[in-house]
């Protein structure tokens, strides 16, 4: 699935659609300190548990290191995330 990603000065959102629209999303804020908090991380019920959420989170990761940021992850889920992998401990805020 192809994860899409539109930010504007301070909030910003990794996404994936498909035909019907919306499917996932993981929205987040960027503070002046370079810190993107993740406060918001859902799927769709029928696409759930398909890694999908996961994805947005590695995703996130891997935009955080290309862009020299720092995640706080907030959502329960994200957080969660974090604590699992422990590869996303030199991103995390």
């Amino acid at each position: 699935m192809d994860i899409k990603h539109k930010e504007n000065d301070s909030r910003g959102m990794f996404y994936i659609q498909n035909e019907k629209g919306l499917i996932a999303e993981l929205t987040y804020h960027k503070s002046e300190e370079n810190v993107i908090t993740i406060d918001h991380t859902e799927v769709k019920r029928e696409m759930e548990n398909q890694g999908i959420g996961s994805s947005l989170v590695k995703k996130s990761v891997e935009f955080a290191r290309e862009n020299d940021l720092k995640i706080d992850p907030l959502c329960p889920f994200a957080e969660v995330q974090f604590e699992m992998n422990e590869s996303y401990a030199d991103v995390r805020a």
